[in-house]
């Protein structure tokens, strides 16, 4: 197993009872708290992000994803009547 080296710090702040929370576990896992902390902060933010990256779809959604982004887009009624008036930026008018 190749390893990089780690050169960056990160300190974190918590309570008494945290901290034993940690130790504890890092025991119960046979690993050291540094280890136990990465890892496992490592795993919450790859599945943070997950969703963010990458979606899966089948054939038939596919498809329907693509028809979906070349559709033209629907009428918005009210968002054409907002934007036919005059913005409080533009001048002119202002609230009384």
């Amino acid at each position: 197993m190749v390893t990089t080296p780690r050169s960056e710090k990160l300190d974190l702040r918590l309570t008494p009872a945290a901290k034993r929370m940690l130790y504890a576990a890092a025991a119960a896992e046979r690993r050291s708290v540094s280890e136990f902390v990465l890892d496992s902060a490592l795993s919450r933010a790859e599945e943070t992000l997950a969703d963010r990256r990458f979606f899966g779809l089948d054939a038939e959604r596919w498809e329907a994803f693509l028809a979906a982004l070349d559709a033209p887009p629907r009428p918005l009624p009210r968002l054409e009547r907002l934007f036919a008036e005059p913005s409080l930026f533009e001048g002119g008018n202002t609230p009384s």
